[in-house]
């Protein structure tokens, strides 16, 4: 398998894990959430990664997830389901669960928490892809790992056979481009924090864009992608201006960015917003009152 074997491009929001009072999985607003961000431009789903909450289910819950994913996106575009472990075992149930489920691919992360050597992340996504019931999308993203898929492991497990595609988050935009550059004509390459450098990774050649800000801000996320595509370049930059202050809104003044972007998603009213699963907590008072604020002076409102 290859970049060839799949035809997964364009916008694929993060998805969020919507929680009831009692910490429960809100499928309803789950799968609303879903189709509200395809009715918006969407052309594929992520669920169960980092803005899913993934740490915070339990592997029949995930399972689950997968299945609502799945059944929600039939027809309209893949499903990426994140199934990412410390255990390699783990990231194999977890992905054959969610083949079962019907998905289409399978978002893995390096290994969490302890540190790895080069050599034992690669070594890690060797007997992951050698067991793997469905194609893999790699998902480099230090800030959360702690580990990194250089350019250089990149390049390596690009020729893995079930490795299809890369989620490439670092931030980093020469980190993106030395892995656009040394993968493209093997994987598909995603750019993650597109509210940042969307834009110029469309330009550059990436397949497509994963975000948690649709979440919140569709279609303006998602068109980063499509007017870049449609050439209408003015109306692109003026919308990477406005990713970029958001993003500025979500991690500062006592916020974090996955309870800001539920706790600005409850504030529209829209679908698939919820409580946070701890360690996480809601956002309230002062973080919440200037949110709030900030989103107001910006304009932003999503569909």
């Amino acid at each position: 398998m290859n970049r060839n074997s799949i035809d997964w491009s364009g916008p694929m929001p993060a998805t969020t894990t919507p929680f009831n009072s009692d910490l429960s999985i809100d499928e309803e607003g789950f799968v609303t959430n879903i189709e509200r961000l395809f009715a918006a431009g969407a052309t594929g789903m992520v669920a169960a990664g980092c803005t899913g909450e993934f740490w915070a289910l339990s592997l029949d819950e995930r399972a689950r997830l997968a299945k609502l994913a799945a059944d929600a996106c039939r027809g309209r575009g893949p499903a990426i389901i994140g199934t990412g472990s410390i255990n390699e075992s783990e990231v194999v149930e977890q992905t054959f669960a969610a083949k079962e489920a019907g998905a289409d691919g399978a978002l893995v992360m390096p290994p969490y928490f302890a540190r790895v050597t080069e050599s034992e992340l690669i070594t890690h996504f060797e007997a992951i892809a050698e067991r793997s019931a469905l194609p893999i999308v790699l998902y480099n993203i230090p800030g959360n790992a702690g580990n990194a898929i250089t350019p250089f492991a990149a390049d390596h497990l690009a020729d893995l056979d079930m490795v299809v595609a890369i989620k490439e988050s670092s931030g980093d935009w020469n980190n993106f481009q030395a892995t656009l550059n040394r993968v493209k004509d093997r994987l598909r390459v995603f750019c993650g924090p597109s509210s940042i450098f969307g834009v110029p990774a469309t330009l550059a050649g990436a397949d497509g864009l994963i975000d948690c800000f649709p979440n919140v801000w569709a279609p303006g996320c998602l068109d980063l992608w499509h007017k870049t595509q449609a050439g209408e370049l003015e109306t692109a930059w003026a919308l990477q201006q406005t990713g970029i202050v958001l993003t500025e809104i979500f991690t500062t003044g006592g916020r974090t960015l996955y309870p800001a972007t539920k706790a600005a998603m409850n504030h529209f009213k829209v679908p698939g917003g919820g409580h946070m699963r701890p360690p996480y907590r809601d956002l309230e008072d002062a973080p919440l009152t200037s949110l709030i604020a900030e989103l107001k002076k910006l304009g932003v409102e999503p569909v």
